[in-house]
């Protein structure tokens, strides 16, 4: 079984690139897959096995 998560991107004015950078590796780190980036950015889809 898969669980979700989905999180809204705040653009900043500074630094986005590397705000976003750190972000996707943070959720990497706690076994989250990004499968959808929405087309502005703005929403950022992950998923991960419930049982592992």
């Amino acid at each position: 079984m898969k669980e979700y998560k989905v999180i809204t991107w705040k653009m900043g004015m500074t630094k986005n690139e590397a705000r976003l950078e750190e972000t996707l590796n943070l959720y990497s780190r706690e076994g989250w897959d990004v499968t959808h980036i929405s087309e502005n950015s703005t929403r950022i889809v992950f998923e991960r096995d419930k049982n592992r």
